[in-house]
């Protein structure tokens, strides 16, 4: 689960959808499927719009699974509960121009290892030097290269997609510069 927003709304969505793949184990004896997982989370983020008494949630987030039946599978939860299931999305800060880089990719050609470094690729690219502050890039993983666990992306990959980020955006630096 990634999250952009109020962090206490996150932390409270996380737990609404702990219980509710908790209770899906509980009552059917299966991991619960990613669609329906967000779907449930989503009316519970939509209730919260319907009534005056209680405030909306503050905050998007991201799900995405894989198993070996369905595939690789990625879901985005607005503030207003609405979920779309998507080959590649963005939220926070920038997420138009990370979109635009992501509608670039062909994802379906690509390897886990070349999507790490494009994605590093696409976070330095909107990464506003004199706005932001700095960052420290963390990436996390869920595929077939982990058997559908959610994991760190292990330290030599993310080192190699940092390295291949940084040298792209000083290519392109380069390139502009010899335009001029």
């Amino acid at each position: 689960m990634a999250v952009a927003g109020l962090l206490a709304d996150a932390r409270s969505l996380a737990e609404v959808a702990r219980e509710e793949a908790s209770n899906f184990r509980s009552n059917y004896g299966h991991d619960i499927p990613l669609k329906h997982l967000s779907d449930r989370v989503a009316m519970y983020v939509h209730a919260y719009t319907l009534y005056s008494a209680v405030r909306p949630f503050g905050c998007s987030f991201i799900l995405g699974s894989y198993d070996k039946d369905d595939g690789p599978q990625l879901y985005m939860v607005d503030p207003s509960g609405i979920s779309y299931g998507y080959w590649g999305c963005a939220i926070g800060k920038a997420k138009q121009a990370a979109k635009t880089e992501i509608e670039k990719l062909q994802m379906k050609d690509m390897t886990c290892r070349e999507l790490v470094k494009e994605v590093a690729k696409i976070i330095y690219i909107v990464h506003d030097e004199v706005k932001d502050k700095a960052f420290e890039l963390e990436l996390s993983w869920v595929g077939e290269v982990t058997n559908g666990r959610h994991e760190l992306v292990p330290k030599d990959v993310r080192e190699e997609a940092e390295k291949y980020a940084k040298d792209s955006l000083e290519e392109e630096d380069d390139s502009d510069e010899d335009n001029m």
